[in-house]
């Protein structure tokens, strides 16, 4: 997951395989965009006109075997529950990989024209790439806009097409908050930082007064968590009202202002630059060299997993904030259910993958079983859920410090059809710099550059370039 990154997996391995995954596979898009020439949206196969009732009480009971990817563990008992709505449709799991993986492989699939799935599990940040290329079955006629209030209403935009369309249905989130070390707070006097700026003087003070001790540690590997600061700092990186045009602003006064502010940090040397999720960034949590983790509504369950040393040390809070009187958080993590345009059974497949993610039952146990942090706004009010005080954060309720930090997650945010390229110019620009103690400022130029290169030879009207 990468960017649905919080299933407990057992192990250190495979939980941050899941986490490190955070960007789709390389895609040529020349060809895809000499065929799609400049329409908008998306690539529907079938129009908004609402598929009849009739049709699709005739579709579900009928007997048909539905194909879907998804790598969630234990899977099976959610599916349960649609089978025994529906004992005709019956549902074939296959792990096809997590993330990339099984992205590369799908794009094999759609290419060749067979071995496609029905169904798919596609993070938030994947779908444009797949949308771009006319994969993905508009959701609309078989009654998914009716479930738009269902879900956290950042997530529906992330699902929606410029032209209404319903890509997929929302399954988990990952809003982003801050997970810190009360005991090592305390010992230093320091307050839980509201502001940024707060943030910043207490990462020098904490510093000087231990020099072993960073206050927290932002990795030069992680472009996801750079693109969920990006999101709350009110930035639009990317943007694009059709499939021939896109927007790219990596490098704008938002941009600057983040890069100038870690850059400046990690030049001073007083935040840890460490690629995470390997085994020395593991260790460092377990043996307090960070006192907070920059992290997502995954992260509670992932650290008591892996710094199981610490137990009752830590405690949950949101982001700091650029603006304390506008609270404003980013997402990392996430996914959803996406119907293949190529399916045979568009009925089936679509019922499924609503009540796969919207069903009550169904979502709970995501949440329950999974620990997958939900996307639906019934889980996020629901007092069962919001009250849970885990020992290991000290009793706190962490799932309502991160219910309340979902509903501040700016609902404009937009991620381009080459996430790829950018995460890997990223890598190689802006995380270079933060390794290397450089100029931030200067690297998201080059990233900027770069980038607009890539999206110019890949056929895209870049505007502002």
């Amino acid at each position: 997951m990468p960017q649905n990154p919080f299933t407990p997996l057992p192990g250190r391995s495979s939980m941050s395989r899941r986490l490190f995954l955070t960007t789709t596979g390389a895609l040529s898009l020349g060809a895809a965009l000499t065929a799609c020439g400049g329409d908008s949206g998306g690539g529907s196969s079938a129009s908004a006109e609402p598929v009849s009732r009739a049709d699709i009480d005739k579709a579900m009971k009928t007997p048909t075997e539905l194909t879907f990817w998804t790598w969630v563990p234990n899977i099976g008992k959610e599916v349960a529950l649609f089978e025994k709505r529906y004992p005709a449709i019956k549902v074939k799991v296959v792990n096809a990989g997590q993330g990339t993986p099984q992205y590369t492989k799908l794009r094999t699939a759609l290419k060749a024209g067979s071995g496609a799935p029905d169904l798919v599990q596609i993070e938030y940040q994947a779908i444009p790439t797949f949308t771009i290329t006319n994969s993905l079955l508009d959701l609309r006629p078989y009654g998914a806009s009716a479930l738009r209030s269902t879900f956290v209403d950042w997530t529906w935009g992330q699902v929606s097409g410029s032209d209404g369309e319903v890509w997929a249905i929302p399954q988990d989130t990952g809003p982003m908050g801050m997970l810190y070390r009360q005991d090592i707070f305390d010992e230093h006097g320091i307050d839980v930082p509201r502001t940024w700026d707060e943030f910043a003087a207490a990462a020098r003070r904490l510093h000087r007064a231990d020099p072993d001790v960073y206050l927290t540690n932002l990795a030069a590997n992680q472009v996801a968590a750079w693109h969920g600061l990006l999101w709350q700092a009110g930035a639009k990186p990317y943007a694009s009202s059709s499939r021939s045009d896109i927007d790219i602003s990596v490098d704008d006064a938002v941009s600057q202002k983040l890069g100038a502010y870690w850059g400046g940090l990690a030049k001073e040397g007083v935040i840890g630059v460490e690629p995470d999720f390997t085994d020395s960034w593991y260790a460092a949590l377990d043996k307090g060299r960070y006192a907070t983790w920059i992290t997502a509504a995954w992260g509670p369950v992932f650290l008591s997993g892996s710094a199981k040393t610490t137990a009752g040390k830590w405690r949950a809070a949101p982001l700091p904030q650029w603006d304390a009187a506008k609270p404003r958080s980013g997402n990392w993590g996430g996914s959803t259910t996406a119907v293949l345009r190529g399916t045979e059974n568009p009925v089936a497949a679509a019922l499924f993958a609503q009540f796969l993610n919207s069903d009550p039952a169904s979502a709970r146990m995501f949440a329950t079983e999974q620990f997958f942090f939900p996307a639906t706004k019934a889980l996020l009010t629901d007092a069962a859920f919001v009250s849970d005080a885990p020992s290991f954060y000290g009793g706190q309720k962490v799932n309502q410090v991160f219910a309340d930090i979902s509903s501040t997650v700016n609902s404009s945010f937009q991620w381009p059809p080459f996430l790829d390229q950018a995460a890997t110019d990223w890598t190689e620009t802006v995380g270079k710099s933060l390794a290397d103690k450089g100029d931030t400022v200067t690297a998201l130029g080059a990233w900027q550059s770069r980038l607009t290169a890539y999206a110019k030879g890949q056929g895209f009207t870049v505007k502002g370039s």
